[in-house]
């Protein structure tokens, strides 16, 4: 490689971030940012190569002082990372979730039909009952199986069995909709299927307390983020079922690019359900009390989605990574 014409290729480009990196970045505008980055990461792989190939210590050490003045510049423009969580949790996953409302509408209106569908069907009928869940079967769980299952296992590692579960249960609602939809429905219909069996079971003997006041605490919050993930599930699906006006890889990428921040957002909540799970529904307190923490959290959360995902929505935000990135950028400009 020679170095006059290495220098010569590359020193325009170095004289432009030698001057960006002299200027407040309040002053830049957000492409003005980017144009700073994009060159001082290309300065910093020229860095290299006059280190490892040129080999030449005039023009390492210029580049070395360039490199060291614009890093920062360039690290002292970004927010901080917890300016970056919060934006995330306040403005980019509430927004992705308001923007896929309806599916998420759709996918809890199929879980809660079939559940309370099969529930009263099992609870009224015997034949049917006994056709959904074994005789024995029945009599272990009324018996006290269900009950010990919340309370069997230390908190710590009932909570991380819990957790690791809930994510995969999400996980496929959300990835199956890449299939026209069919699988996430199926997913849902069967979840449901076993908790309106179960509901139906404890109702027909007489205890549905016992079954509300154990599944409740963390299943409503449960319940909840699987059904965001399955809504997203399906709008994904929709997306190059029915793209609009837009070709299909544009809207899949477009709403794959969504579906991620709601991934993202979700684990979080399928944690707290976790924790709810592992250390509230099984804990020998109050049937109240116990419900009561499930009743909070679900509502804390859904509060949150519809006032967060609200004013995300009125500002034009849609919860696209993309997006995201062009508001950090604001931010850093702010």
């Amino acid at each position: 490689m020679n170095l006059d014409r290495f220098v010569a290729a590359h020193a325009p480009m170095w004289e432009r971030l030698d001057e960006a990196a002299r200027r407040d970045p309040a002053s830049m505008s957000a492409s003005e940012i980017r144009q700073l980055v994009g060159d001082y990461q290309r300065t910093a792989t020229h860095l290299s190569t006059a280190r490892t190939t040129l080999r030449d210590p005039e023009l390492t050490l210029r580049l070395s002082q360039l490199v060291a003045r614009a890093g920062a510049t360039v690290h002292g423009t970004r927010p901080r990372s917890w300016q970056l969580v919060a934006r995330f949790f306040t403005e980019t996953f509430p927004a992705a979730m308001w923007h896929q409302r309806w599916p998420i509408g759709v996918a809890s209106s199929i879980f809660l039909v079939v559940a309370f569908g099969l529930g009263a069907w099992t609870a009224t009928s015997p034949a049917a009952l006994d056709a959904a869940i074994p005789p024995a079967v029945q009599d272990a769980l009324i018996a006290g199986d269900f009950v010990e299952y919340y309370s069997d296992r230390p908190s710590g590692q009932f909570f991380a069995e819990v957790g690791f579960n809930n994510i995969q249960v999400g996980f496929g609602a959300f990835a199956g909709g890449i299939l026209a939809c069919l699988p996430t429905v199926l997913l849902l219909g069967l979840n449901a299927a076993n908790v309106g069996f179960a509901g139906g079971l404890f109702h027909a003997n007489g205890v549905a307390e016992v079954f509300w006041g154990f599944i409740t605490p963390h299943g409503l919050l449960e319940l909840t983020a699987i059904f965001v993930a399955a809504g997203t599930g399906l709008a994904l699906g929709w997306s190059w079922i029915d793209p609009g006006d837009r070709r299909r890889a544009e809207s899949l990428q477009d709403q794959a690019s969504r579906a991620i921040t709601i991934v993202g957002g979700l684990i979080v909540v399928f944690g707290v359900a976790a924790l709810i799970e592992g250390f509230v529904t099984g804990a020998p307190l109050p049937t109240w009390l116990r419900v009561g923490v499930g009743v909070l959290a679900e509502g804390a959360f859904l509060a949150f989605a519809w006032v967060y995902g609200r004013q995300a929505a009125s500002r034009g935000l849609t919860g696209t990574l993309r997006q995201a990135e062009r508001a950090t950028w604001d931010q850093a400009r702010a």
